[in-house]
């Protein structure tokens, strides 16, 4: 009786561990592609301290690579 009261909670604290890596794992990847960690202003900026004049055809190549990189 008591060990499967023991057992019982190790596999529930198991499993609560795993659905909640898993919950906080979808949440974050949501959370980055709807908010990614850089925007088109400051690739746009960073051109511009470099001294360059960004084309659009460059910053949505940039945004592109940062979108695939970040599904990984």
């Amino acid at each position: 009786m008591l060990y499967g009261l023991i057992f019982g909670t190790i596999g529930a604290l198991i499993v609560g561990g795993l659905l909640g890596f898993y919950i906080a794992t979808k949440i974050f990847k949501k959370q980055m592609r709807e908010n990614p960690p850089i925007t088109e202003d400051q690739i746009r900026a960073m051109y511009t301290q470099m001294g360059r004049k960004p084309s659009e055809q460059q910053i949505r190549q940039i945004m592109n690579m940062m979108k695939s990189q970040g599904g990984k």
